[in-house]
């Protein structure tokens, strides 16, 4: 099925046209989060909906089909509108779009970006886009998550690990690609996710960031063991399956993850991994990650780690933290921003270094997060009539905090932090799409250096 723009919308939109006011020739709208779990946001994703939807102009079998499509649903279509775009513009649209620069870390209620129309004839098609451009919120809040879950484990790096930076980009992996609703939210964002950090399960990520963001290889990954590739050797050769692991990967400077808990993760910890096994992973130079899957994960990553360190020992680091020999652990079951805080608590509180950690997140990483997550919002701020430009707002009495942000938006930097105002000089908000051509092309590694420097101001 090929992707018709036209009908990427919601259904009342295409009787908004005949709504306005009579002789009016322009829209001017904007998007904002107002407000929600986190303080701030990272702004990303722009770039591959302009890249994927708006890059591409608008042809004529589109208008018919949306002609027959809306005349079967039951609404009214700006027929004539659209032709217009398609015989008198080339089907490029008469849009102008500003934003933020990608990767940058903006205080909620603050204008991200504006849209606006170029062509007197067709201003109704800043609403018409709304459907489309809304769905920024998604790679937004995905990077957003990922990047203050960045500054909680970093935090703890900080405090208990020799080499913190080199260390932080692998201590959150990205295990969501099967638990999203679609190949193109895994693409979308498993690549929010790799603003922040380097590890990803999701092979999608790469393809998005090679297609749209420049990157020829965003995220990376290791050999992993799955439960059908232990259970496979059945109960009895438990060991035989953790050992065939060692035999095919287990090399001098590699890493490995093995899942445990088929079984009895105790048990292979203390007799498999620790009794059976231990010296061929002390001999072998890899670096073997122990992967527990049940159980509650505080209570299972704390055990953990003191029944290997029995095992296999450990070493103390310059911040008087302990580091395990030759094993690690990654936690990938139960993990959300508030089990990451109570895990790097308690193994802290116990003496070991973040340094022994990494985690996984699937679907509460890319799957959770919805519009309301970080209220995202688009509205129109202003509309020129006869020639006379008026700021409009909507104010409900019912729910001031859906007031809306009115006339044309700014932001800029002050000395106290970001600030959205009216027409001023030095407005962060540049231009990445002007009448069906797009303006910015940055890539990723422009994007991950301006978020992690943003952490750091």
């Amino acid at each position: 099925m090929d992707y018709n723009l036209i009908l990427d919308i919601d259904s009342y939109k295409a009787s908004h046209w005949l709504q306005y006011p009579p002789q009016t020739t322009g829209l001017y709208a904007y998007i904002e989060s107002r407000g929600g779990k986190y303080p701030e946001t990272v702004f990303f994703g722009l770039q591959y909906i302009l890249k994927r939807y708006l890059s591409q102009p608008v042809q004529a079998w589109m208008v018919e089909e949306a002609a027959e499509v809306f005349a079967l649903h039951g609404v009214p279509f700006n027929i004539a509108g659209w032709r217009y775009v398609v015989e008198e513009l080339q089907g490029q649209l008469p849009i102008r779009i500003k934003a933020v620069p990608e990767g940058l870390v903006v205080p909620v209620h603050n204008v991200l970006m504006t849209v606006e129309s170029t062509d007197p004839q067709t201003f109704w098609l800043v609403s018409w886009l709304e459907t489309l451009l809304m769905r920024v919120w998604y790679p937004i809040t995905v990077a957003t998550q990922s990047w203050q879950l960045k500054h909680v484990i970093d935090e703890s790096l900080q405090r208990t690990a020799d080499n913190p930076q080199a260390e932080i980009g692998f201590k959150l992996h990205d295990f969501g690609a099967r638990g999203v609703s679609s190949c193109e939210s895994s693409g979308i964002g498993g690549l929010a996710h790799l603003v922040n950090f380097c590890g990803t399960d999701t092979v999608q990520a790469l393809v998005f960031g090679r297609h749209y963001y420049h990157a020829p290889m965003a995220g990376y990954s290791i050999p992993a063991a799955e439960h059908s590739t232990i259970t496979a050797w059945g109960e009895a050769q438990e060991v035989d399956a953790y050992r065939n692991m060692l035999n095919q990967f287990a090399r001098p400077g590699a890493v490995v993850a093995v899942v445990s808990d088929s079984y009895d993760l105790w048990n292979a910890i203390d007799h498999l991994w620790g009794e059976q096994l231990r010296q061929q992973v002390l001999d072998s130079g890899a670096t073997v990650v122990i992967r527990p899957d049940s159980g509650n994960p505080v209570e299972v990553v704390t055990m953990a780690l003191q029944k290997l360190e029995t095992h296999f020992g450990s070493t103390v680091n310059q911040k008087g933290y302990r580091v395990l020999n030759s094993v690690r652990l990654i936690q990938g079951d139960g993990v959300n921003s508030e089990s990451i805080e109570a895990i790097l608590a308690k193994t802290e509180a116990l003496g070991f270094s973040t340094s022994n950690l990494a985690f996984g997140m699937g679907g509460a990483l890319l799957q959770k997060p919805n519009r309301d997550t970080q209220k995202f919002a688009m509205k129109c701020s202003e509309l020129t009539v006869a020639g006379q430009s008026r700021s409009i707002r909507k104010k409900p009495v019912t729910d001031p905090n859906k007031t809306s942000k009115q006339g044309r938006l700014f932001l800029v930097r002050t000395a106290t932090g970001y600030q959205t105002t009216p027409p001023a000089p030095d407005d962060l908000l540049e231009v990445v799409y002007e009448n069906g051509q797009l303006r910015r092309d940055e890539s990723l590694e422009m994007i991950r250096n301006r978020a992690w420097v943003m952490r750091n101001t």
